[in-house]
């Protein structure tokens, strides 16, 4: 899958420890935002936190400053050694025909943010893509799909279909789970793994900062099962 951009920010993954920050990246809450529905509906905007041009973000779940590191990892043992594939999105997914237009997904990607259930689910949409407002809604559920293991692809160009993001990272909290979720990133950050090689960069991915994900350095929603929570009043 072609990413539009390539942010110049970067996160290298510490072997058995945290995430290095560099390139400035913005940095703040977000929630994932039911309102008075069932399923979420929306990422509403929490609070930002001070920019820097460097910094490390915990990444076993231990820390007594998350989402920052305090050196955590040191005394509890972690083991972060990496298991995600390093095979490209596109040889990996999984695709889906619509009338109006397609979609694809890896299971293994899925951080749980629950915006694919809208509208009797994702993969119930793309196949009625000949109605607009089903399409459209395919499509948002797509976007707002924090892991980017849901991709809608255009039937006409064959081009995925990406919402346009900037370079951030979303610490991310869900309410109504009442758990503190993964690390959001947003915009083709680069990711380099403890061996120095580069992840396939694309528009949006979830790293892991419960420690439990088995998918690492990506979050396979372990956080649920964990019951992880980073403090945040929101989820209390």
């Amino acid at each position: 899958m072609k990413n539009e951009k390539k942010s110049k920010a970067k996160i290298k993954v510490i072997q058995n420890g945290p995430y290095l920050v560099s390139g400035g990246l913005p940095l703040a809450k977000e929630i994932i935002d039911c309102q008075k529905e069932r399923d979420p509906v929306k990422w509403t905007s929490g609070e930002k936190l001070p920019v820097q041009e460097s910094y490390a973000l915990c990444r076993c779940g231990g820390s007594g400053h998350k989402p920052f590191c305090d050196g955590s990892h040191m005394k509890n043992g972690f083991d972060g050694t990496e298991t995600a594939s390093r095979k490209k999105y596109v040889d990996q997914c999984e695709k889906y025909e619509g009338p109006g237009a397609d979609l694809t997904g890896i299971p293994k990607l899925c951080s749980a943010g629950r915006f694919c259930h809208r509208g009797g689910g994702t993969w119930e949409l793309v196949g009625k893509t000949n109605d607009p407002k089903a399409k459209e809604l395919m499509i948002q559920e797509c976007a707002d799909c924090p892991s980017g293991r849901l991709v809608a692809w255009d039937k006409k160009s064959g081009k995925a279909i990406e919402p346009k993001l900037e370079p951030s990272i979303g610490i991310v909290e869900d309410p109504q789970l009442k758990v503190s979720g993964p690390i959001r990133l947003k915009g083709g950050v680069t990711v380099v793994g403890a061996d120095g090689k580069e992840y396939e960069v694309r528009n949006r991915m979830t790293l892991c900062r419960c420690g439990k994900s088995k998918n690492k350095p990506f979050c396979d929603a372990a956080h649920i099962a964990a019951k992880f929570k980073d403090g945040d009043k929101s989820i209390q």
